[in-house]
């Protein structure tokens, strides 16, 4: 297989396609499945297979610095008509450098209906010179007209023995890596991410010991939500610090090519939404942590009852992550409703 897809890891179905496909494109992909399945990184290399023509391109290209590749994403929640229309925009340019241009939509699950019509019309009336790959978590009814237009590769989260063996050989300390395996649930990214985390054993156990410290009182409950909050702006660290080499590696390309401006703007704005989006990750893997708590009160016999209704308000807790609501609120509310379990 062509250099460019060794990073392509525990997708062998998508990866087979895709090295298919760059042979003969067609004019348009869907590529769907979870976030973290490697979706954006399968883009950037088939867009390398696709106009890279020596290592200089391809290696632009691989990590969307290439100026015939454009990778796009919806600064909000949602992909709006603005946003659309500079995709749109984007395809109805002439290539630079080759014969083709690709351009990459991140998050097209989120694209209003009104984005939704317009990049429907392109699609179906493609320039020649255009390959147009969509990113998607799922394909929501309103969304299956343009995928019907698309080859569609699904990409599937990854196996916990797959993410063993690619960690490991990543060299990360085998006993730490169910624990991550574990925060990671299939995304490659994060799991990586993780393994340069010092500071996960420690957030688990302080998950892990929160109900033994409720007490029925606002004050414990504060001051335990405190403490989980710092715990989660440190978890930032390992992504800073790759968001750092990456803006560092941008600059060297501007040093000897010029101004990326548009390749900034993205990568700027790619930057605020993974940082977003590891503080929700970090949310759900503390929530899992304490409903598995009191899901061991299910087995003993035990406060059963209280066990159970605890499970609901923390699914419930979990479910309301995708509101984007304030953590310290939410949090607080949550704590103060779960019951005091004696002999914790």
């Amino acid at each position: 297989m062509d250099d460019v897809w060794v990073g392509l890891e525990g997708q062998p179905e998508a990866a087979e396609i895709l090295v298919a496909a760059a042979a003969q494109p067609v004019h348009a992909y869907l590529f769907c499945g979870p976030r973290g399945t490697g979706k954006r990184a399968a883009a950037l290399a088939f867009a390398a297979a696709l106009i890279g023509v020596d290592d200089r391109s391809r290696r632009l290209a691989s990590t969307g610095h290439h100026t015939d590749v454009s990778v796009l994403e919806p600064e909000g929640r949602t992909l709006r008509v603005t946003e659309a229309d500079e995709i749109i925009f984007e395809a109805s340019r002439s290539p630079v450098e080759g014969p083709r241009k690709v351009i990459i939509c991140d998050r097209f699950h989120t694209a209003e209906p009104e984005a939704v019509a317009g990049l429907l019309k392109t699609i179906e009336e493609p320039p020649p010179t255009a390959v147009i790959v969509l990113l998607s978590e799922e394909i929501p009814p309103g969304h299956t007209t343009v995928a019907s237009r698309c080859v569609v590769v699904r990409f599937h989260p990854v196996p916990d023995d797959t993410l063993r063996r690619l960690l490991a050989a990543d060299g990360v300390d085998p006993d730490a890596l169910d624990d991550i395996v574990a925060a990671a649930a299939g995304d490659i990214g994060r799991a990586r991410l993780l393994a340069a985390d010092q500071g996960l054993g420690a957030r688990r156990r302080a998950w892990a010991a929160a109900p033994g410290r409720l007490d029925g009182t606002g004050a414990t409950v504060a001051v335990l939500v405190d403490e989980l909050r710092s715990l989660i702006d440190e978890a930032q660290s390992p992504l800073a610090a790759r968001q750092g080499a990456e803006a560092d590696d941008l600059a060297r390309i501007e040093a000897g090519a010029g101004p990326q401006n548009r390749v900034r703007r993205e990568m700027d704005v790619r930057h605020r939404r993974e940082q977003r989006l590891l503080r929700a990750d970090e949310l759900r893997f503390g929530l899992a942590t304490l409903a598995d708590c009191y899901r061991r009160r299910l087995t003993d016999g035990r406060h059963a009852k209280e066990a159970v209704a605890a499970v609901d308000r923390i699914r419930d807790a979990h479910a309301a992550l995708v509101r984007n609501p304030n953590e310290t609120l939410l949090l607080q509310a949550l704590f103060l409703s779960l019951p005091q379990l004696p002999g914790w």
